[in-house]
């Protein structure tokens, strides 16, 4: 019988909310030595991922988009959009101001190669695994995965 992701999962994992402090975010992330938190609403509710890489814009800075000055018009060569989205990034205080949203999520009954073919395809290192109501129950990782696969061998 294949493992499912239940099989591998860490439980309860930590999680922290929309207005919680970078600050603090980051300090979690440091003592635990973990690379990314679900961020989670009021409810429980799964509201989006914290990531080194949402980090990494706090520290890196964001470079404007090319563009071009023709007869006193500005033509970016790149969507604006995209800069302002990183900029927010990059001076945000909370959480929510640099998370990750619409996250990517899988409930604890699926197969735990779905799991592995799901982060593959989507580049993504962790998926928080939620129950039916959409609260975080656990959390995968690449490295579940690959402890997994060793068991097996």
């Amino acid at each position: 019988m294949s493992k499912t992701v239940a099989d591998v999962m860490t439980t309860n994992p930590s999680v922290v909310q929309p207005d919680t402090y970078l600050k603090e975010a980051i300090k979690l992330l440091a003592e635990q030595e973990i690379s990314g938190l679900p961020v989670v609403n009021d409810e429980g509710k799964l509201v989006g991922v914290l990531s080194e890489t949402d980090l990494m814009w706090q520290e890196t800075g964001v470079d404007p988009p090319p563009y071009l000055m023709f007869l006193d018009s500005v033509i970016y060569l790149q969507n604006p959009a995209k800069y302002d989205q990183l900029l927010h990034k990059a001076l945000g205080q909370t959480v929510g101001e640099v998370m990750t949203d619409r996250p990517i999520s899988v409930t604890g009954d699926r197969a735990l190669k779905e799991a592995a073919q799901l982060m593959h395809r989507r580049k993504v290192r962790r998926l928080p695994v939620v129950d039916e109501t959409d609260q975080v129950v656990g959390i995968i990782t690449r490295g579940d995965i690959v402890r997994a696969m060793a068991e097996q061998s």
